[in-house]
């Protein structure tokens, strides 16, 4: 193995984002609010195959052990099985994850296991159908439900279910969620909403604090789980009287930052240091031919001497992130 990729800050990194596509065919008030628009700048094209190959390879050559294949929808790619096949037979790479929007679960759900896809998260933004319609421009509730029981049909022992909580729209649903999830395999993750450069009015108006969550959690007899070193940034809750967990993923709170453990590239081969970074990083140009490895993880390496500290959301900068599709969120 190649040295472990690390930064100045000693962080180590086991975990790519790769996203393999910026389309989405939902239309979230957080994200995509009046759907995808193409970028219609030049060398916009998507990662092929053999490029997705190199890039994890060379990541995992530096220690990576985890790969989350993200969009956009991931699934409107109609290479998507051999996306998760390529990324699963990689040596070194014992977790392929994906970041789903579940409307196509159902149907394809049990191809993408038997491709190699370990772990599924799933968006699922609220429980009521109407709200579910508001929140994501797209009436595909039941759809996305029964995607999520097909998943346990296929064999997953567990499903994460993302929910971005917002004041005045779904907040007063956790109730609700904790229900569902009492005798069911899911472990909720409740992202608190982020400020983008397309959302500042969005934030202001339907932010809600993850921290007020977790007080009430833990007053409620919810106890931490000890976390792994490829797991995401969720601080993980557990209840003996509840088959399912909870998640939670608070980018404000203090020192949200110091386990950092994950890197991220982008659909059309930038990395990215940072979801709220100022810049992303060409590796396009070194993805060409497999002699390019060294040259690539040399790059690598040295970008993440660059990496700051900590993001700067807590002063408004979400540096060039336009919205979380952009670069796979």
């Amino acid at each position: 193995m190649a040295q472990q990729f690390e930064d100045r800050f000693n962080r180590k990194f086991y975990y790519l984002r790769l996203s393999v596509t910026d389309v989405c065919n939902f239309k979230c008030t957080y994200c995509l609010p009046d759907g995808y628009q193409p970028s219609g700048q030049k060398n916009s094209s998507f990662l092929s195959l053999p490029e997705i190959k190199r890039v994890v390879s060379a990541f995992a050559d530096c220690g990576t052990s985890k790969v989350r294949i993200t969009g956009g929808e991931p699934s409107l790619r109609k290479d998507f099985n051999d996306i998760i096949h390529a990324v699963a037979s990689t040596p070194g790479i014992d977790k392929v994850a994906t970041t789903t929007n579940g409307y196509r679960m159902a149907k394809q759900v049990a191809d993408w296991k038997q491709a190699g896809l370990t772990h599924i998260n799933v968006s699922v933004d609220s429980l009521d159908p109407r709200m579910f319609h508001q929140i994501t421009g797209e009436n595909k509730f039941t759809q996305v439900m029964d995607g999520i029981e097909r998943a346990f049909d296929v064999g997953y022992q567990q499903v994460k279910v993302n929910v971005v909580l917002m004041k005045d729209l779904n907040a007063h649903e956790l109730p609700a969620f904790l229900a569902w999830i009492k005798d069911r395999p899911i472990q909720l993750r409740f992202i608190e909403l982020m400020q983008t450069g397309e959302m500042d009015t969005l934030f202001q108006r339907h932010h809600v604090s993850g921290v007020a969550i977790r007080n009430q959690l833990i007053a409620n007899g919810w106890l931490l789980k000890a976390r792994a070193n490829n797991d995401g940034p969720a601080q993980v809750f557990i209840h003996p009287d509840y088959q399912g967990e909870i998640g939670l993923i608070m980018p404000y709170e203090k020192d949200f930052c110091a386990s950092c453990n994950r890197l991220r590239v982008s659909a059309t081969g930038k990395l990215h240091l940072c979801l709220f970074g100022d810049h992303g990083v060409e590796l396009r140009d070194l993805l060409e031919d497999d002699s390019q490895r060294h040259s690539l993880i040399d790059r690598i390496q040295a970008q993440l001497q660059t990496k700051s500290v900590s993001h700067f959301l807590h002063d408004g900068n979400s540096g060039m992130t336009p919205h979380l599709a952009s670069i796979g969120g």
